[in-house]
C-alpha cells in the first residue's frame, strides 16, 4: 500500500488529494531505532568484486505529514568512527586522513530539502549530504515497507532504499593504481538505507 494516495489524474479543475484515513494517522515525528535500522555502503574493490561495509552508530529523525509528502522532512546524523567493513585494518585506513578524516570530521549528516511520490510505495527524498567539509546535494529513492505496532506497542514504519554516489565528490579521492590496469578503489559508491521508526508519543 501507498503511505501517501496519489492526486487524482482525472482532468478536473478541482482535483483533490484522496487520503486514506489510515494511512494519514501515520502523520507525526519518529524517531531512527539504530537496533533495527542499517546503513550501509557497497564499493568495488580492485575492479573485480565488491567490499559491503555499514555504519553502527546512526541517530536520525522523520516528520511524516500524511496528507502531504512533499511537507515530510527527513535528518540522519552517521558517526564515521563506527564504520565496519569487517576487517580492522581496512576499517582504520578509512577513518584514517587518507579517506574520511574522522578525528577532524566525526560524523556524515544528512538534511532533507523536499520531498515526493514517485508512484506507489516509491518516495524521493532530496537533500544535503555533507562528509567532511563538504556538503552536495543527494536523492534517496525509498520504498515504504508499511507500518505496525511492535510487541511493545510502539508504531512503526519501515522505508528501504539506495543511492549512488561518486565519493571524489565530497573529497574522497584516495586510490593506488593497479598493474593490470584500473584503481584499487572505484568512484563510484553506493549508499544503502534500510530504516525502521518509531512514532513519538502524543504530547499531553
Amino acid at each position: 500500500m501507498a503511505l501517501f494516495n496519489r492526486k487524482n489524474t482525472a482532468p478536473s479543475t478541482t482535483a483533490t488529494l484522496a487520503v486514506d484515513p489510515a494511512l494519514a494517522a501515520l502523520t507525526g515525528a519518529y524517531t531512527i531505532d539504530p537496533a533495527h535500522s542499517s546503513i550501509g555502503f557497497t564499493v568495488r574493490h580492485a575492479m573485480v568484486t565488491n567490499v559491503r561495509g555499514s555504519f553502527g552508530e546512526h541517530e536520525g529523525t522523520l516528520e511524516l505529514d500524511g496528507s502531504d509528502p512533499s511537507r515530510s522532512t527527513a535528518s540522519l546524523d552517521v558517526r564515521i568512527a563506527s564504520v565496519d567493513t569487517g576487517i580492522a585494518d581496512r576499517d582504520g585506513h578509512l577513518v584514517s586522513g587518507d579517506f574520511f578524516d574522522a578525528e577532524k570530521f566525526p560524523l556524515m549528516t544528512f538534511r532533507s530539502t523536499q520531498a515526493e511520490q514517485l508512484g506507489g510505495d516509491t518516495y524521493r527524498v532530496t537533500g544535503d549530504l555533507t562528509i567532511k567539509d563538504v556538503t552536495r546535494p543527494l536523492s534517496i529513492d525509498l520504498e515504504f515497507h508499511g507500518s505496525a505496532t511492535d510487541v511493545y506497542g510502539n508504531e512503526r514504519v519501515g522505508f528501504e532504499g539506495s543511492a549512488d554516489i561518486l565519493r571524489s565528490d565530497w573529497g574522497l579521492t584516495w586510490n593506488a593504481a593497479l598493474e593490470t590496469g584500473g584503481v584499487m578503489v572505484s568512484d563510484k559508491v553506493r549508499l544503502t538505507f534500510d530504516i525502521s521508526a518509531i512514532k513519538a508519543a502524543p504530547q499531553a
